[in-house]
């Protein structure tokens, strides 16, 4: 293991990260959702394509897909094309501050939803760090205004929780997939794809008024947050001996991520906005201290 190599790979992938919210909103300026969506699927898949192709996984891609494609057809229409379509609309209507704040509540979502479809135990750690993240989204939605529960973009709000429940859906389904990760986000794309291009024909996609630094921004979306991004993280996490300090990293990004917004697109940040995301990585840390402590009694081969 290299844990220096480790370390500089997480960090690129934290910072890359820390980047989408700001691209998301420069490309949605010029690209509705389901066009963002086509092309920075489009980006990914050309780009994953190329990397199995130069580290020899080429040949699997296929027979991947045909030992079992119903499922993997289903993966590729829950992510990327349902739940990017729906994060992409949320984006669109809230505050890109408030909906990448929200749709971090991914991880509280799917440990509620693991023990649904699981069977997995729901402790009390647990209740508290739900507790704490779903407070914190709606601090965040109603803007402090907690008395009145007024919410500035009711739809944008369902639309980012929707997000996260697609997520953790598709990992779980994930759960018990054992094929090359690489090869499984690159057949996501690869299914996606065809749906996406129907849809925008279907919505009558209007290409002629985009700018080259719409086309820049919705390549950058494809590259980094969809594409590379992703396999610098699992590169990391193959690196290292420490996972959990690897993994904390990426509690940094959603906190760069502010930074950017204010600094790149003058986003005004809303006090609310960094009580709710506090209260989320509150949870988070709640949820990641109980998982260690049980790590520690499962026995190590």
């Amino acid at each position: 293991m290299n844990e220096r190599r480790a370390l500089g790979l997480a960090l690129s992938a934290v910072l890359l990260w820390s980047t989408v919210a700001t691209a998301f909103k420069l490309t949605l300026s010029q690209f509705t959702p389901i066009q963002m969506l086509t092309m920075a699927s489009i980006v990914s898949a050309v780009v994953l394509l190329i990397l199995c192709r130069v580290i020899g996984k080429w040949h699997n891609i296929g027979n991947t897909f045909l030992s079992n494609p119903g499922y993997y057809l289903l993966l590729g229409l829950i992510n990327p094309l349902a739940y990017y379509l729906i994060l992409f609309k949320a984006y669109a209507l809230l505050p890109a501050s408030q909906a990448q704040a929200i749709n971090y509540s991914w991880a509280i979502t799917l440990t509620l939803m693991a023990a649904v479809f699981l069977g997995q135990k729901i402790r009390k750690q647990d209740w508290i760090a739900c507790g704490l993240s779903y407070f914190g989204v709606v601090v965040i939605a109603t803007q402090g205004n907690l008395l009145n529960l007024h919410f500035e973009s009711p739809t944008g709000v369902i639309l980012a929780l929707v997000s996260t429940l697609l997520w953790a859906g598709y990992w779980i389904l994930n759960t018990k997939n054992k094929a090359d990760p690489i090869i499984s986000v690159l057949l996501g794309f690869l299914v996606a794809i065809p749906f996406a291009i129907g849809l925008c024909v279907y919505e009558g996609s209007d290409w002629q008024h985009i700018t080259w630094s719409g086309w820049a921004a919705v390549t950058y979306v494809g590259l980094f947050e969809m594409g590379i991004t992703f396999v610098l993280w699992l590169s990391a996490l193959k690196n290292t001996n420490n996972t959990a300090r690897i993994s904390n990293l990426i509690f940094a990004s959603p906190f760069i991520s502010l930074i950017l917004l204010s600094t790149i697109i003058g986003e005004q940040i809303h006090p609310s906005t960094l009580v709710g995301l506090l209260l989320i990585i509150s949870g988070l840390v709640v949820q990641q201290l109980k998982s260690r402590k049980r790590d520690k009694t499962v026995p190590q081969n």
